[in-house]
Order: structure tokens, then sequence, then C-alpha cells
């Protein structure tokens, strides 16, 4: 088993920053890559950004690129997302994922809340 677990969220003004991590302790060697998604209320939980472990290649949902950053400490075990910029349609609860081979993301932390004001 994997477990993640977030941190970083809070309560940020509109062009605020905010900065997320996700810690990964367990059976680590399984993940190949972590991505982060957000849900905000009464939506469908969206893909964010995902990077791979073993050579930090990130990827984002296009319309987040350049105002969001994602990285890895491979001696920490911790993948960071770096959010810049923000605006009020970034506010939900961000969740981390560990992919396994096969492109399934099989492990969840429990999500951080981020709130932007206007």
């Amino acid at each position: 088993q994997v477990q993640l677990v977030e941190s970083g969220g809070g309560l940020v003004q509109a062009g605020g920053s905010l900065r997320l991590s996700c810690a990964a302790s367990g059976r680590t060697l399984s993940v190949v890559a972590v991505g982060w998604f957000r849900q905000a209320p009464g939506k469908e939980r969206d893909f964010v950004a995902h990077i791979t472990w073993s050579d930090g290649v990130p990827y984002y949902r296009d319309s987040l690129k350049g105002r969001f950053t994602v990285s890895r400490d491979n001696a920490k075990n911790t993948v960071y997302l770096q959010m810049n910029s923000l605006r009020p349609e970034d506010t939900a609860i961000y969740s981390c994922a560990g992919q396994v081979l096969g492109g399934k993301y099989a492990y969840w932390g429990q999500g951080t809340q981020v709130t932007v004001s206007s």
C-alpha cells in the first residue's frame, strides 16, 4: 500500500499563490507517477497535472499551463504543485494520486481545500 498526504491548502486572494505538497509513504516503488486532480463543488473531478517519479517529466491540463508547476523531490518522496495567479475558479479540493504500471491511479490522498477569494 501507498499512503499519500496532501498539505498546503488554504484561503488566498485572487492573484495570490499557494504551494501544495503530496507526501508519499509505504510501497512507493510501485508508483511510477503522481497526478494532481481537483474537484469544485457540484462539478466532476478534473485532471490538473502529472509528473513521473523517475525523470520528473511534467504534464499539464492545457488551460493551466503557465500558472501551475508540478515538481518532485525524490529524496523526500514528495510532489509539489505550485499555483500562481490564482483565480476564484481555481477553488476546489485538490487531491494527489499515485499512478501504477498500466496507468491506473491506484492510490489517493484525502485532499486539501483551496479557496480563492475575489
